[in-house]
């Protein structure tokens, strides 16, 4: 592995190619894991309410299962079709068989996920901490996009992102100790959890899910306690500025519900790459320490 990391030009240029790869698989999760979980929730509703509930059709839905195709002539798609971005260009971003306009999400995602994925590499340079910032960034950007798609922040991609944290603290990975990595994700659960339960009480509605709970724990077991009122503070600023934005451009009101957690993991993304120069700049430029 050492030869990958003696050369920062060929690390960031491989973890690009990489994070492009990751980038189309990718889209296939955000996709289809939430239907798997609604396939999930209607088997085990039926399975309590056999006589109102009907069951769900049987067709095996996973992440590998149906072969992806095109939703409207139902054509699979082949393998010289499914080049990250390529492919959509050389297509012109329709079905090769039916014509259909194909998303320009699908190339998007692909494309982020390299950029995000070499400014990695390039920032962290060659360590196994920068692969372990760069396989959470890849869950980071699956949580935001299923997020903005369904308001939901699945426990399948949440709580093994806060155990993995914690486990590279164990293995001396991570730059933050094990303590303060334990620490982190108890408090990270625990502040949005009390803000959840204040809200709620003074208003009777409920602010925002437990999704967004567990994956402020998870980027708490990453960054250590230290680290969460920057990522909260810089989340509710970007929350913020982007609710402004999508009130201007959508005409939605105030009352609207948006999604908090791809906010969450903007910032939780930012603080794995700069939250240390960012702590510092503010107790240097603020509080004169």
């Amino acid at each position: 592995m050492n030869w990958l990391f003696d050369s920062l030009n060929l690390f960031v240029v491989f973890a690009s190619v990489f994070g492009l790869i990751v980038g189309s698989f990718l889209n296939v999760v955000i996709y289809r894991l939430p239907k798997m979980m609604e396939i999930r929730w209607q088997q085990e509703c039926h399975d309590c309410f056999p006589e109102e509930i009907a069951a769900p059709d049987g067709q095996v839905f996973n992440l590998s299962l149906p072969r992806s195709h095109c939703p409207n002539c139902q054509k699979q798609v082949n393998a010289i079709d499914n080049v990250p971005v390529l492919s959509w260009l050389i297509l012109g971003g329709k079905c090769r068989n039916c014509k259909t306009p194909v998303s320009k999400r699908y190339p998007l995602v692909e494309l982020l996920t390299a950029m995000l994925t070499g400014v990695t590499a390039f920032t962290l340079t060659g360590s196994y901490w920068s692969l372990a910032v760069i396989f959470a960034t890849f869950v980071l950007i699956a949580l935001c996009f299923i997020d903005i798609d369904t308001m939901l922040l699945p426990d399948q991609m949440t709580l093994p992102l806060m155990w993995a944290g914690m486990l590279l603290a164990v293995m001396g990975i991570s730059p933050v100790s094990l303590q303060d990595s334990v620490i982190g994700a108890m408090a990270g659960y625990l502040s949005l959890w009390s803000v959840f339960q204040l809200f709620k009480l003074l208003t009777g509605k409920e602010g925002m899910g437990y999704g967004d709970f567990k994956l402020l724990a998870a980027l708490g077991a990453w960054l250590g306690w230290q680290a969460l009122p920057m990522v909260i503070l810089l989340a509710s600023f970007i929350g913020a500025v982007g609710g402004i934005i999508m009130i201007r451009i959508n005409g939605s009101d105030k009352e609207t519900p948006f999604s908090f957690g791809p906010y969450l993991a903007i910032a939780g993304w930012i603080g794995l790459l700069w939250g240390d120069k960012i702590i510092n700049w503010y107790l240097t430029s603020y509080l004169g320490y």
